[in-house]
C-alpha cells in the first residue's frame, strides 16, 4: 500500500502541470494576441503576470515541482519520468473538451503511441 501511495507524488506532479498549462492557455486567450510593439508587449506580459488565474498556473507549476521532488525520493528517474508523458495525453484531451481545440486523428494516434511507450517504459 505504501508503494501505491508513493505514486501519488507522480500523479500530483501531472495534475498540477496539466492544470497550469490549461489555465494559462485559457486565460491568455482571453487577453488576445501579443502586441508587436516592444513597450505594448511588455505591458501585456505584465498584465498577464498579475492575472489571478495565470498566477494560479504559476503556483501550480511550483507545487508540481515540489511533488516531483518528493517523487524523486521514492523512485528512480528512469521509472518515474515516463509518466510525465501522460501530460501530453491529458492536455490534449482536456484542451479538446474545455478549450474546443481540435483533436485530430494524427494527434490521437500520436497519443496512443505515447501511452504505449509509457506502459513499456514503466514496466522496464
Amino acid at each position: 500500500m505504501s508503494r501505491l501511495f508513493d505514486y501519488l507524488y507522480i500523479f500530483a506532479t501531472i495534475g498540477f502541470t496539466v492544470y497550469g498549462q490549461l489555465i494559462l492557455k485559457w486565460r491568455i486567450a482571453k487577453f488576445g494576441p501579443l502586441p508587436a510593439d516592444f513597450l505594448e508587449k511588455l505591458k501585456f506580459l505584465i498584465l498577464l503576470l498579475f492575472d489571478p488565474a495565470i498566477f494560479s498556473g504559476f503556483a501550480a507549476a511550483f507545487l508540481a515541482s515540489l511533488a516531483w521532488m518528493a517523487a524523486m525520493t521514492k523512485f528512480d528517474l528512469s521509472h518515474a519520468y515516463p509518466f510525465m508523458s501522460l501530460n501530453f495525453v491529458i492536455v490534449l484531451l482536456l484542451s479538446g473538451w474545455l478549450l474546443d481545440e481540435p483533436v485530430t486523428l494524427q494527434k490521437t494516434l500520436g497519443i496512443a503511441l505515447i501511452v504505449l511507450g509509457t506502459v513499456v517504459a514503466a514496466r522496464g
